[in-house]
């Protein structure tokens, strides 16, 4: 009878600890799955931040480059070149 009543008595004991322990089992993986989803919107976010200053970067390269004045063409014969200044040579 002592052994029913010990093993009665450690039962009723384990589940009474098993069920008071949920609650802190639960809040640590709720607390793991907050913090995994905000690290994955800090991740989306990174993204989407580092995709418009690439789009960025491109329209002020386009637009540099539109307003850039078209080249002058410069002659490569040394006959045609202007006339130095007064008092330099060309060696």
């Amino acid at each position: 009878m002592q052994k029913t009543l010990a093993y009665a008595v450690m039962l009723a004991a384990t589940l009474g600890l098993a069920a008071c322990d949920k609650p802190s089992e639960n809040a640590a993986q709720d607390a793991r799955e907050a913090q995994s989803e905000a690290r994955e919107s800090m991740n989306e976010a990174a993204e989407e931040r580092n995709e418009a200053a690439q789009e960025r970067a491109e329209e002020n390269r386009e637009e540099t480059f539109e307003q850039l004045p078209p080249p002058e063409t410069q002659p490569t014969d040394p006959a045609t070149q202007p006339a130095a200044p007064a008092g330099q040579t060309n060696q």
